[in-house]
Protein backbone atom coordinates (compact mmCIF):
# COMPACT_ATOMS: atom_id res chain seq x y z
CA UNK A 1 0.00 0.00 0.00
CA UNK A 2 2.78 2.44 0.99
CA UNK A 3 4.81 1.47 -2.41
CA UNK A 4 1.46 2.62 -4.44
CA UNK A 5 1.26 5.65 -2.68
CA UNK A 6 4.84 6.74 -3.13
CA UNK A 7 4.66 5.52 -6.81
CA UNK A 8 1.43 8.09 -7.13
CA UNK A 9 3.19 10.65 -5.39
CA UNK A 10 6.58 10.28 -7.36
CA UNK A 11 4.06 9.89 -10.58
CA UNK A 12 2.18 13.09 -9.81
CA UNK A 13 5.38 14.81 -8.85
CA UNK A 14 6.64 14.15 -12.64
CA UNK A 15 3.64 15.57 -14.51
CA UNK A 16 4.03 18.51 -12.47
CA UNK A 17 7.56 19.12 -13.48
CA UNK A 18 6.56 18.45 -16.90
CA UNK A 19 4.16 21.12 -16.85
CA UNK A 20 6.37 23.53 -15.60
CA UNK A 21 8.69 22.50 -18.07
CA UNK A 22 6.66 23.16 -20.99
CA UNK A 23 5.15 26.27 -19.63
CA UNK A 24 8.88 27.97 -19.35
CA UNK A 25 9.22 26.26 -22.90
CA UNK A 26 6.45 27.97 -24.67
CA UNK A 27 6.43 30.65 -22.41
CA UNK A 28 9.60 32.28 -22.24
CA UNK A 29 10.03 33.24 -25.40
CA UNK A 30 6.21 34.69 -25.06
CA UNK A 31 7.71 36.52 -22.47
CA UNK A 32 9.99 38.04 -24.45
CA UNK A 33 7.26 38.86 -26.76
CA UNK A 34 5.48 40.59 -24.16
CA UNK A 35 8.28 42.86 -23.12
CA UNK A 36 9.26 43.65 -26.44
CA UNK A 37 5.30 44.72 -26.99
CA UNK A 38 5.15 46.86 -24.10
CA UNK A 39 8.31 48.65 -24.61
CA UNK A 40 7.18 49.36 -28.62
CA UNK A 41 3.64 50.41 -26.71
CA UNK A 42 5.34 52.66 -24.15
CA UNK A 43 7.55 54.06 -27.49
CA UNK A 44 4.70 55.06 -28.93
CA UNK A 45 5.49 52.01 -32.01
CA UNK A 46 3.03 49.15 -32.75
CA UNK A 47 5.83 46.32 -32.08
CA UNK A 48 5.75 43.37 -33.25
CA UNK A 49 3.00 40.16 -32.49
CA UNK A 50 4.03 38.65 -28.82
CA UNK A 51 4.39 35.37 -30.59
CA UNK A 52 6.87 36.93 -32.44
CA UNK A 53 9.86 35.18 -30.50
CA UNK A 54 8.87 31.59 -31.62
CA UNK A 55 8.31 32.40 -34.92
CA UNK A 56 12.07 33.41 -35.29
CA UNK A 57 12.99 30.27 -33.38
CA UNK A 58 10.59 27.86 -35.85
CA UNK A 59 12.62 30.19 -38.74
CA UNK A 60 16.08 29.54 -37.40
CA UNK A 61 15.22 25.84 -36.80
CA UNK A 62 15.11 25.69 -40.73
CA UNK A 63 18.82 27.22 -41.57
CA UNK A 64 21.94 25.85 -42.15
CA UNK A 65 24.38 25.15 -38.54
CA UNK A 66 27.42 27.27 -39.43
CA UNK A 67 30.73 26.72 -37.63
CA UNK A 68 33.54 28.66 -37.00
CA UNK A 69 37.01 27.04 -39.06
CA UNK A 70 39.05 26.53 -36.12
CA UNK A 71 36.25 25.77 -33.22
CA UNK A 72 35.61 22.71 -31.61
CA UNK A 73 33.36 20.98 -29.84
CA UNK A 74 32.64 23.23 -27.25
CA UNK A 75 30.98 25.25 -30.09
CA UNK A 76 28.59 22.78 -30.42
CA UNK A 77 28.23 21.21 -27.21
CA UNK A 78 27.72 24.78 -25.10
CA UNK A 79 24.06 25.45 -26.38
CA UNK A 80 22.72 22.26 -25.24
CA UNK A 81 24.54 22.80 -22.42
CA UNK A 82 22.76 26.01 -21.52
CA UNK A 83 19.23 24.62 -22.14
CA UNK A 84 20.10 21.57 -20.19
CA UNK A 85 21.05 22.78 -17.27
CA UNK A 86 18.05 25.23 -17.10
CA UNK A 87 15.81 21.96 -17.83
CA UNK A 88 16.83 20.70 -15.00
CA UNK A 89 16.96 23.99 -12.79
CA UNK A 90 13.17 24.66 -13.88
CA UNK A 91 12.03 21.15 -13.36
CA UNK A 92 13.55 20.27 -9.66
CA UNK A 93 11.77 24.30 -8.73
CA UNK A 94 8.86 25.22 -6.88
CA UNK A 95 7.14 27.07 -9.76
CA UNK A 96 3.63 25.78 -10.59
CA UNK A 97 3.86 23.11 -7.26
CA UNK A 98 5.58 22.47 -3.74
CA UNK A 99 5.97 19.19 -4.80
CA UNK A 100 8.52 19.04 -8.00
CA UNK A 101 10.05 16.46 -8.63
CA UNK A 102 13.29 15.69 -6.68
CA UNK A 103 12.02 18.55 -3.93
CA UNK A 104 14.32 17.49 -2.07
CA UNK A 105 17.14 18.28 -3.98
CA UNK A 106 16.22 21.73 -5.34
CA UNK A 107 18.39 23.69 -2.67
CA UNK A 108 19.19 27.43 -3.72
CA UNK A 109 23.17 26.16 -3.79
CA UNK A 110 22.07 23.38 -6.26
CA UNK A 111 20.01 26.05 -8.69
CA UNK A 112 22.57 28.80 -8.52
CA UNK A 113 25.05 26.63 -9.69
CA UNK A 114 23.08 25.01 -12.29
CA UNK A 115 22.72 28.57 -13.63
CA UNK A 116 26.40 29.13 -13.19
CA UNK A 117 27.02 26.18 -15.51
CA UNK A 118 24.75 27.35 -17.84
CA UNK A 119 26.46 30.73 -17.79
CA UNK A 120 30.22 29.19 -17.94
CA UNK A 121 29.22 26.68 -21.19
CA UNK A 122 28.10 29.70 -23.30
CA UNK A 123 31.03 32.08 -22.06
CA UNK A 124 33.64 29.24 -23.33
CA UNK A 125 31.65 28.83 -26.67
CA UNK A 126 32.46 32.71 -27.31
CA UNK A 127 36.01 31.79 -26.81
CA UNK A 128 36.32 28.45 -28.52
CA UNK A 129 36.15 30.55 -32.07
CA UNK A 130 39.06 32.84 -30.80
CA UNK A 131 37.43 35.89 -32.58
CA UNK A 132 38.40 39.26 -30.69
CA UNK A 133 34.60 39.74 -30.00
CA UNK A 134 33.60 36.30 -28.76
CA UNK A 135 36.37 37.41 -26.09
CA UNK A 136 35.47 40.63 -25.75
CA UNK A 137 31.51 39.41 -24.81
CA UNK A 138 32.83 36.45 -22.69
CA UNK A 139 35.39 38.39 -20.53
CA UNK A 140 32.16 40.96 -19.82
CA UNK A 141 29.59 38.16 -19.00
CA UNK A 142 31.66 36.23 -16.42
CA UNK A 143 32.89 39.78 -14.93
CA UNK A 144 28.94 40.84 -14.66
CA UNK A 145 28.41 37.03 -13.16
CA UNK A 146 30.92 37.05 -10.61
CA UNK A 147 28.81 39.80 -9.14
CA UNK A 148 25.27 38.74 -10.09
CA UNK A 149 25.89 34.65 -9.04
CA UNK A 150 26.85 35.89 -5.41
CA UNK A 151 24.15 38.57 -4.71
CA UNK A 152 21.72 35.90 -6.21
CA UNK A 153 22.90 33.80 -3.46
CA UNK A 154 22.65 36.04 -1.03
CA UNK A 155 18.92 37.00 -1.87
CA UNK A 156 17.84 33.76 -1.45
CA UNK A 157 19.70 33.16 1.41
CA UNK A 158 17.43 35.84 3.14
CA UNK A 159 14.47 33.33 2.47
CA UNK A 160 16.30 30.28 3.83
CA UNK A 161 17.07 31.95 7.19
CA UNK A 162 13.71 33.46 7.98
CA UNK A 163 12.06 29.86 6.70
CA UNK A 164 14.92 27.77 8.48
CA UNK A 165 15.81 25.78 5.22
CA UNK A 166 18.04 26.39 1.93
CA UNK A 167 15.47 24.21 -0.05
CA UNK A 168 13.10 26.22 -2.20
CA UNK A 169 9.86 23.93 -2.12
CA UNK A 170 10.26 24.17 2.02
CA UNK A 171 10.89 27.89 2.01
CA UNK A 172 7.46 28.55 -0.18
CA UNK A 173 5.84 26.47 2.03
CA UNK A 174 7.09 28.27 4.66
CA UNK A 175 5.66 31.95 3.19
CA UNK A 176 2.79 30.20 2.78
CA UNK A 177 1.83 29.59 6.43
CA UNK A 178 3.46 32.56 7.50
CA UNK A 179 2.08 35.47 5.15
CA UNK A 180 3.19 38.21 6.82
CA UNK A 181 6.48 37.49 5.67
CA UNK A 182 5.88 38.79 2.24
CA UNK A 183 5.18 42.22 3.27
CA UNK A 184 8.76 42.21 6.35
CA UNK A 185 11.68 44.49 5.17
CA UNK A 186 14.31 41.49 4.29
CA UNK A 187 11.43 39.89 1.55
CA UNK A 188 11.70 43.93 0.52
CA UNK A 189 15.35 44.13 0.19
CA UNK A 190 16.04 40.66 -1.19
CA UNK A 191 13.11 41.03 -3.89
CA UNK A 192 14.98 44.45 -5.24
CA UNK A 193 18.60 42.41 -5.07
CA UNK A 194 16.96 39.61 -7.36
CA UNK A 195 15.60 41.92 -9.59
CA UNK A 196 18.20 43.42 -10.22
CA UNK A 197 20.50 40.02 -10.63
CA UNK A 198 17.62 39.04 -13.01
CA UNK A 199 18.25 42.51 -15.28
CA UNK A 200 22.18 41.35 -15.01
CA UNK A 201 21.89 37.26 -15.75
CA UNK A 202 19.25 37.96 -18.75
CA UNK A 203 21.36 41.00 -20.25
CA UNK A 204 18.54 43.06 -19.70
CA UNK A 205 18.99 47.07 -19.33
CA UNK A 206 20.79 48.88 -17.95
CA UNK A 207 23.00 45.59 -17.82
CA UNK A 208 23.23 44.98 -21.32
CA UNK A 209 21.09 45.99 -24.50
CA UNK A 210 19.57 42.44 -26.00
CA UNK A 211 18.27 44.49 -28.94
CA UNK A 212 21.80 46.47 -30.09
CA UNK A 213 24.29 45.12 -32.32
CA UNK A 214 26.94 47.54 -31.51
CA UNK A 215 30.40 46.10 -30.89
CA UNK A 216 31.64 48.30 -28.12
CA UNK A 217 28.71 47.85 -25.97
CA UNK A 218 27.57 44.30 -26.72
CA UNK A 219 27.68 41.33 -23.96
CA UNK A 220 25.53 38.30 -24.46
CA UNK A 221 25.38 39.27 -28.93
CA UNK A 222 28.95 39.13 -29.03
CA UNK A 223 29.18 35.20 -27.04
CA UNK A 224 26.96 33.94 -29.78
CA UNK A 225 28.17 35.37 -32.92
CA UNK A 226 29.47 32.26 -34.27
CA UNK A 227 25.99 30.62 -34.01
CA UNK A 228 23.29 29.86 -37.00
CA UNK A 229 20.69 28.01 -37.42
CA UNK A 230 19.75 25.35 -35.54
CA UNK A 231 22.23 26.31 -32.46
CA UNK A 232 21.29 29.39 -32.67
CA UNK A 233 17.75 28.74 -31.96
CA UNK A 234 18.76 26.71 -29.13
CA UNK A 235 20.68 29.25 -27.73
CA UNK A 236 18.03 31.77 -28.11
CA UNK A 237 15.77 29.36 -26.62
CA UNK A 238 17.82 28.36 -23.64
CA UNK A 239 18.36 32.60 -22.71
CA UNK A 240 14.23 32.77 -22.96
CA UNK A 241 13.78 30.21 -20.50
CA UNK A 242 16.53 31.15 -17.92
CA UNK A 243 14.31 34.71 -18.27
CA UNK A 244 10.95 32.82 -17.83
CA UNK A 245 12.52 30.55 -14.75
CA UNK A 246 14.36 33.46 -13.08
CA UNK A 247 10.43 35.55 -13.56
CA UNK A 248 8.96 32.37 -12.16
CA UNK A 249 11.03 32.05 -9.34
CA UNK A 250 10.99 35.67 -8.30
CA UNK A 251 7.21 34.95 -8.68
CA UNK A 252 6.93 32.06 -6.62
CA UNK A 253 9.52 33.11 -3.72
CA UNK A 254 8.44 36.43 -2.94
CA UNK A 255 4.72 36.00 -4.17
CA UNK A 256 3.70 32.28 -3.96
CA UNK A 257 -0.10 32.67 -3.33
CA UNK A 258 -1.79 30.62 -6.46
CA UNK A 259 0.93 27.57 -6.02
CA UNK A 260 -0.48 24.37 -6.33
CA UNK A 261 0.29 22.08 -2.50
CA UNK A 262 -1.60 19.19 -3.99
CA UNK A 263 -1.96 17.43 -6.90
CA UNK A 264 -5.42 18.03 -7.53
CA UNK A 265 -6.00 18.83 -11.34
CA UNK A 266 -8.23 21.86 -10.64
CA UNK A 267 -5.35 23.17 -8.42
CA UNK A 268 -2.63 22.51 -11.06
CA UNK A 269 -4.70 24.62 -13.46
CA UNK A 270 -5.25 27.81 -11.01
CA UNK A 271 -1.56 27.57 -9.93
CA UNK A 272 -0.79 27.66 -14.00
CA UNK A 273 -3.13 30.40 -14.25
CA UNK A 274 -1.56 32.39 -11.22
CA UNK A 275 2.08 32.06 -12.05
CA UNK A 276 1.63 33.11 -15.81
CA UNK A 277 -0.52 36.35 -14.28
CA UNK A 278 2.18 37.22 -12.28
CA UNK A 279 5.17 36.65 -14.86
CA UNK A 280 3.66 38.91 -16.89
CA UNK A 281 2.59 41.90 -14.39
CA UNK A 282 6.60 41.47 -13.65
CA UNK A 283 7.70 41.48 -17.27
CA UNK A 284 5.69 44.75 -18.03
CA UNK A 285 7.17 46.22 -15.23
CA UNK A 286 10.85 45.41 -16.03
CA UNK A 287 10.05 46.26 -19.67
CA UNK A 288 8.31 50.00 -18.47
CA UNK A 289 11.64 50.58 -16.32
CA UNK A 290 13.68 49.13 -19.42
CA UNK A 291 11.92 52.44 -21.55
CA UNK A 292 12.62 54.66 -18.63
CA UNK A 293 16.42 53.83 -18.22
CA UNK A 294 19.30 54.30 -20.27
CA UNK A 295 21.88 51.44 -20.65
CA UNK A 296 24.87 52.20 -17.74
CA UNK A 297 28.79 52.22 -19.36
CA UNK A 298 30.35 49.05 -18.73
CA UNK A 299 32.52 50.32 -15.91
CA UNK A 300 29.02 51.30 -13.55
CA UNK A 301 27.91 47.96 -14.12
CA UNK A 302 29.77 45.97 -10.99
CA UNK A 303 28.29 49.09 -8.84
CA UNK A 304 24.49 48.40 -9.66
CA UNK A 305 25.30 45.00 -8.73
CA UNK A 306 27.83 45.84 -6.00
CA UNK A 307 24.46 47.41 -4.49
CA UNK A 308 22.20 44.76 -5.45
CA UNK A 309 25.17 42.47 -3.07
CA UNK A 310 24.74 45.05 -0.33
CA UNK A 311 20.96 45.06 -0.32
CA UNK A 312 20.69 41.03 -0.17
CA UNK A 313 23.57 41.19 2.36
CA UNK A 314 21.67 43.47 4.14
CA UNK A 315 18.31 41.46 3.96
CA UNK A 316 20.13 38.39 5.59
CA UNK A 317 20.88 40.63 8.35
CA UNK A 318 17.89 42.02 9.00
CA UNK A 319 16.16 38.42 8.82
CA UNK A 320 18.72 37.24 11.35
CA UNK A 321 17.74 40.36 14.02
CA UNK A 322 14.22 40.12 13.43
CA UNK A 323 13.75 36.44 13.63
Amino acid sequence: MTATMTTTGLGASIVMSVVQLVMIVLGGPIVLGVMAKVRARAEGRIGAPVHQPLRDLRKLLTKEPIHAEHSSAVLAIAPFVLVGTAAVAIAVSPLVTTAPVLAHSADLFVVVFLLLMGSVALALAGLDAGTAFGGMGSSRAMTIGALAEPALLVAILALSVQAGTSNLPKIVAATLAHPSWAAGPERLLAFVAFLIVVLAETGRIPVDNPSTHLELTMVHEAMVLEYAGPELAIVTLGEAMRLGFLLSLAASLFLPWGIATSTNPLNLLIAVVALSAKVVVIAVGVALLEVRTAKLRLFRVPELLTGGFVLAVLSVVTGLVTR
